[in-house]
């Protein structure tokens, strides 16, 4: 059964930041839920330190730093990036000093450092695995390969045996339109091999909702429906328009976003099996 995390906090900012709301969500021991509108990060308080992850904006950022400073005495020390895209990222520069370690995969740095993105820039890379460690806590990051994104990365927070995963894996709604930035191949071979590790007790996403084991099988069975439905459809000669028309997957209805979205994910599968397996090519 999906696990529900209660409400701890919940502020709204004035109209100079968007209407914009926040909230910090105990999700287990020392592991926190930073939520901005429908965005999500977490941070771990330790003894010595705190480690934060995606800064999400400017303005989260600096919330998240003001009420962090109000709330404890200890410093943060790590930030963690979950992947490069400027979503989650932007704000780095708000929480990032010279005390503060950033830390990405070595493909999310390139990309931010490529771009210029306006946000810290990694000073602490990996490229398979990196253990973050807070005296009797720590934090485990791991590569699966492409999936969303440049350098898209798990982090499971220990002892409290909490996972963090942004846009790969999303539970309780689709995922996102079309898939722009998405690999479709990447995010059901991700999953699976997170699905093959260790139990975790509580996921958070970066987006929708918390939940548990169950709640990813069950997205990732939504994964290869639509993986294995649309190249059914083509390897069949249908269009674009009538693998839409067909491929309804009512059984998934109950994700949000589930009626604008469907027809979106069709079209982001059958344009991604076109530009990186050559489908239109084949005879």
């Amino acid at each position: 059964m999906k696990r529900l995390i209660p409400l701890f906090l919940m502020l709204f900012s004035g109209a100079s930041m968007a209407q914009q709301s926040y909230s910090i969500e105990p999700i287990k021991d020392n592991v926190y839920r930073f939520s901005v509108g429908h965005y999500h990060s977490v941070f771990m308080v330790t003894d010595d330190a705190i480690v934060v992850t995606d800064p999400i904006n400017p303005e989260a950022a600096q919330y998240l730093k003001d009420t962090l400073t109000q709330r404890y005495e200890q410093p943060i020390k790590y930030l963690i990036y979950s992947h490069n895209h400027i979503d989650h990222t932007r704000g780095g520069d708000v929480l990032a000093n010279e005390q503060v370690e950033v830390i990405s995969h070595q493909y999310a740095y390139e990309d931010l450092s490529w771009t210029q993105a306006p946000t810290a820039l990694p000073t602490l890379t990996f490229n398979d695995t990196l253990r973050v460690n807070l005296g009797d806590s720590h934090v485990q990051l791991r590569y699966y390969g492409p999936n969303n994104g440049r350098g898209s990365i798990s982090m499971r927070f220990m002892p409290a045996n909490v996972l963090f995963v942004a846009d790969w894996i999303v539970l309780g709604r689709m995922p996102y339109k079309s898939l722009p930035g998405y690999d479709i191949h990447g995010m059901i071979r991700s999953t699976e091999a997170v699905l093959n590790e260790p139990a975790f007790d509580v996921l958070v996403g970066a987006h929708a909702e918390t939940g548990v084991r169950e709640n990813v099988v069950n997205y990732l069975n939504y994964l290869k429906a639509l993986y294995n439905g649309v190249r059914d459809g083509m390897l069949a000669g249908q269009s674009l328009e009538a693998i839409q028309a067909s491929l309804t997957l009512n059984e998934y209805a109950h994700l949000a976003m589930f009626d604008d979205w469907r027809v979106q994910n069709i079209e982001g599968v059958y344009n991604t099996l076109i530009e990186q397996s050559y489908f239109n090519l084949r005879e």
